[in-house]
């Protein structure tokens, strides 16, 4: 603990830290942070299916595949923190039961995307809808929902960075539980200021609100798909992050002298790029996100995204038909294609009866 503690009149500048980020009713502890990961994950859904709808999809599939994504997203969240920051609860002074405790904080953001996204995948398998094209319409709102989140470390008095001097610098107060003990995490500020701190979790705030503008800016303008939009928001948290991860002064498992946080930005942050680049140009048409129609090529189906790229998402080329016709004979064809040539037998069938009718008469 700091022995020096801020007393002078200018600390009034500052922005202060709650007092308390947990309250009891009764046997129950009612905490911020919780409260506001269930606020983010709700809007996020919320806001997710209306984009969704917007697109064409069909209404309540973003609720749907969430029951999926988000159990997954939290899993994996809490075991990237975990993983990164092992010490903390299997070191010397460590306690393996506070791995459990989601509520005091520590989630990372790469691993619930990361399990998330595999909970997603079993969701969509399941509703038989595209998954690119549903992260697409997910998300702005998901960069949204970890704005919100980031109010919870706030409450926390967590991830913040070095001590500064800005005017817009933090203070953390000294907490103390109900038996006098010192108790940052759930106990009530003294009112005495320990260090005044860059507010970088209020930094990352502010960075994912400007990029889930440009999100939705990016999305009007020029009517992306493919995933392509999801990996615009990966590559644009990741770039904030990294800056923002630099800032950062409490400790944590390094890569090469580097954050691991860091060094995990930079890569994501490549791959979203490649991802971008090199994904299907277009959009996706409201009878492609109905369930059980057929699936978009991803990027390393080269064949497949040149027919793709060869038509328009409203009508396809004739150049375009005749290359996905070709794919179907190599074992790759759509269900809509295969129940065509089916009716087209049927009606080649009919014909020829009609020919060996005329024939025999």
């Amino acid at each position: 603990m700091a022995d020096s503690v801020v007393a002078n009149s200018d600390v009034l500048a500052y922005i202060p830290s709650p007092a308390q980020g947990v309250w009891q009713l009764g046997p129950f502890p009612l905490r911020a942070y919780a409260l506001c990961i269930i606020l983010g994950i709700v809007v996020a859904i919320w806001w997710g299916e209306r984009r969704w709808r917007a697109r064409g999809g069909q209404p309540g599939a973003i609720l749907d595949v969430a029951m999926f994504a988000v159990p997954f997203g939290l899993v994996g969240g809490r075991l990237y923190h975990v993983a990164t920051d092992w010490q903390k609860y299997f070191g010397p002074d460590g306690n393996p039961v506070d791995a459990l405790k989601i509520y005091q904080g520590g989630l990372g953001i790469w691993g619930a995307v990361l399990l998330g996204g595999i909970g997603a995948w079993i969701g969509c398998r399941v509703y038989r809808i595209p998954l690119p094209a549903l992260g697409d319409a997910v998300a702005p709102p998901i960069l949204l929902a970890q704005a919100i989140g980031r109010l919870g470390n706030y409450f926390n008095q967590e991830l913040y960075g070095r001590e500064t001097d800005v005017p817009w610098g933090l203070q953390i107060f000294r907490r103390v539980g109900d038996d006098g003990q010192l108790d940052m995490m759930n106990g009530v500020s003294t009112g005495v200021v320990d260090k005044i701190v860059h507010p970088t979790f209020l930094y990352e705030m502010v960075w994912n609100l400007l990029v889930v503008v440009l999100l939705v800016f990016v999305d009007r303008r020029f009517r992306i798909g493919h995933g392509r939009l999801f990996a615009l928001y990966v590559a644009g948290y990741c770039f904030g992050r990294f800056f923002i991860e630099l800032m950062r002064a409490d400790e944590a498992t390094e890569i090469a002298g580097i954050r691991i946080n860091s060094f995990t930005s930079a890569v994501v942050f490549l791959g979203a790029i490649a991802y971008f680049v090199f994904a299907t140009k277009g959009r996706e048409t409201p009878e492609q996100l109905q369930p059980g129609a057929s699936p978009r090529p991803w990027p390393w189906q080269l064949r497949a995204l040149r027919a793709a790229g060869a038509a328009s998402p409203e009508k396809p080329s004739d150049a375009a038909v005749s290359e996905e016709t070709a794919s179907d004979a190599a074992g790759a064809g759509t269900a809509e294609e295969t129940s065509a040539a089916e009716s087209g037998a049927g009606e080649s069938a009919e014909t020829g009866s009609e020919k060996a009718d005329s024939d025999k008469g």
